[in-house]
C-alpha cells in the first residue's frame, strides 16, 4: 500500500474510558480515509497505572521490580486492544501488538529501561496488509524476552523510537491541550500557543516545567531528527510542531516561562573540601537513576563546605537512604532535606548571551515579594528556586514583565 506512515500517540485522557477510545477510533478511520498509513502507541486508560501499583502494594511492601513491570505493562495491553476492536468495529482492519511484538528492545532496568533497538518488521508487515497497527506504549523486551516498562514519558518515548525506525514523516501526540505554550494556561489565560518551536527551546521547557511533553521523548526526537507535532485529541484546534536546524527565529528573548513544583532540595552540611568528594557523592544517585539537578555547593570555609543539590519528590526517600551513609563515611555532620520549593524558569533563544534578562526577571520577582533561594543557568534558560505556594504570582508576573502575552 501507497501512502505516508504516520506514527500516532494518545495519552491516558484521550482513552480514559469507552466512549473516548470510540472518538480516537473515528479520528483514526477520517486519517486513514484522508491517505495516511498509521501507527498508533496508546498509554494505559486514565488512572490505571496508578490503581495497579496500589494492588500490588497490597500484595507487599516492595513489588519485585520484574513482576511489577509485567503488571504495569497491562494497562497498555488493554487500552490498545480496545481500540483495535473499535476500529474493527467501524470497519477498519487493525491489530493490537505489545511492545514485544512491535519490536521495541530495551535493556534490564526494570521501570525506567532505555530502548536499545526497535525491529519494525512486524509492523510493517500489518501496514502492508492495510491494517492499522496498535502499539501498546510505555513498554518493551530484553534479550532474555523479559517485559519492561519505560518510565516516566514511556508511551511518547515509544512513538518517537517507532517513528524513528520506520522512517515516519513524523510522530503526533495527542493529548488534553492544545499544544505548547508560553505559559500554563491553567495559570495565565494570557498564554499564547507556539505553532513551532525547536527542539533544544522544547528540552529546555519539558524539563523545567512543561508536562505536555517528557524530555526524553524530545531528546530522542532531536537525535534522531524526527519532527514531533503536540496537539489536542479532542479538538481540530492546530497544534504545535517541534522540530531542529537552527532556532525558529535568533529571537534574543524570552520565549516562555515554565514552572515545576515536583522539586525536593537536599542540602549536606560540613562536606570536605577535598577532590572526589563530589563523585562520592553523586556516582551512586546516578547509579540508582535518580536525576540530580540545580547542584549548588558554597565556598569553602576552613576546607569545609555545604552542597545542595534537587531531586524529584517522587525520589527524595531513595536519594536520602544513598546520601546518608555517604554523608557519615565522609564526617559530614548533617543533611536536610525539605519540599516546600518550585521551580519557575524563563527560557529562550540567546538569553544568558544577552545583557538584561537576568536582572529583569531578579528585578521582577523582587517586586512582586518572592525571595529567590537558588540560582541556576543554562545557554536558553534561567531557573530561579522560590517558595512553592508563590508559584502561580511567580509566572504570571514574568509572564507580564516579559511581555509574553502578546505573543
Amino acid at each position: 500500500m501507497s501512502g505516508r506512515v504516520v506514527v500516532q500517540k494518545y495519552g491516558g485522557t484521550s482513552v480514559g474510558d469507552a466512549e473516548r477510545i470510540k472518538h480516537v477510533a473515528e479520528r483514526i478511520v477520517a486519517r486513514v480515509q484522508a491517505g495516511d498509513r498509521l501507527v498508533v502507541v496508546v498509554s494505559a486508560m486514565g488512572e490505571t497505572t496508578d490503581e495497579l501499583i496500589a494492588l500490588a502494594q497490597q500484595m507487599t511492601d516492595e513489588p519485585e521490580a520484574r513482576e511489577l513491570d509485567l503488571l504495569l505493562s497491562t494497562g497498555e495491553i488493554v487500552s490498545s486492544t480496545l481500540l483495535a476492536m473499535a476500529l474493527k468495529h467501524a470497519g477498519q482492519p487493525a491489530v493490537a501488538l505489545s511492545g514485544a511484538q512491535a519490536g521495541i528492545g530495551t535493556d534490564r532496568r526494570y521501570g525506567r529501561a532505555r530502548i536499545l533497538s526497535v525491529d519494525p518488521k512486524r509492523i510493517r508487515q500489518e501496514l502492508d496488509t492495510g491494517r492499522v497497527v496498535i502499539v501498546a506504549g510505555f513498554q518493551g523486551i530484553t534479550e532474555e524476552e523479559d517485559t519492561t516498562t519505560l518510565g516516566r514519558g514511556g508511551s511518547d518515548t515509544t512513538a518517537v523510537a517507532l517513528a524513528a525506525g520506520l522512517g515516519a514523516e513524523r510522530a503526533e501526540i495527542y493529548t488534553d491541550v492544545e499544544g505548547i505554550y508560553n505559559a500554563d494556561p491553567r495559570l495565565v489565560p494570557e498564554a499564547q500557543k507556539f505553532s513551532e518551536v525547536s527542539y533544544e527551546e522544547m528540552l529546555e521547557l519539558a524539563s523545567y516545567g512543561a508536562k505536555v511533553m517528557h524530555p526524553r521523548a524530545v531528546e530522542l526526537g532531536a537525535v534522531q531528527g524526527v519532527p514531533i507535532y503536540v496537539a489536542s485529541s479532542f479538538s481540530e484546534a492546530p497544534g504545535t510542531l517541534i522540530h531542529g536546524g537552527p532556532f525558529m527565529e535568533q529571537r534574543n528573548k524570552v520565549l516562555a516561562i515554565a514552572q515545576d513544583t515536583d522539586v525536593a532540595r537536599i542540602t549536606i552540611r560540613g562536606v570536605p573540601d577535598r577532590p572526589g568528594i563530589a563523585a562520592h557523592l553523586f556516582e551512586p544517585l546516578g547509579e540508582s537513576g535518580i536525576s540530580v539537578d540545580t547542584i549548588v555547593q558554597n565556598a569553602s570555609v576552613e576546607r569545609l563546605t555545604d552542597l545542595t543539590f534537587t531531586v524529584s519528590r517522587s525520589e527524595l526517600n531513595r536519594a536520602l537512604d544513598i546520601v546518608k551513609p555517604v554523608a557519615l563515611e565522609i564526617e559530614a555532620p548533617s543533611v536536610l532535606a525539605d519540599t516546600h520549593l518550585a521551580k519557575v524558569s524563563i527560557v529562550g533563544a540567546g538569553m544568558t548571551s544577552t545583557a538584561g534578562y537576568a536582572g529583569r526577571m531578579f528585578r521582577t520577582l523582587f517586586e512582586a515579594g518572592i525571595n529567590i533561594e537558588l540560582i541556576t543557568t543554562s545557554e536558553i534558560r534561567i531557573t530561579c528556586l522560590i517558595d512553592e505556594k508563590q508559584v502561580r504570582e511567580a509566572v504570571r508576573a514574568l509572564h507580564k514583565a516579559f511581555e509574553l502575552e502578546e505573543g
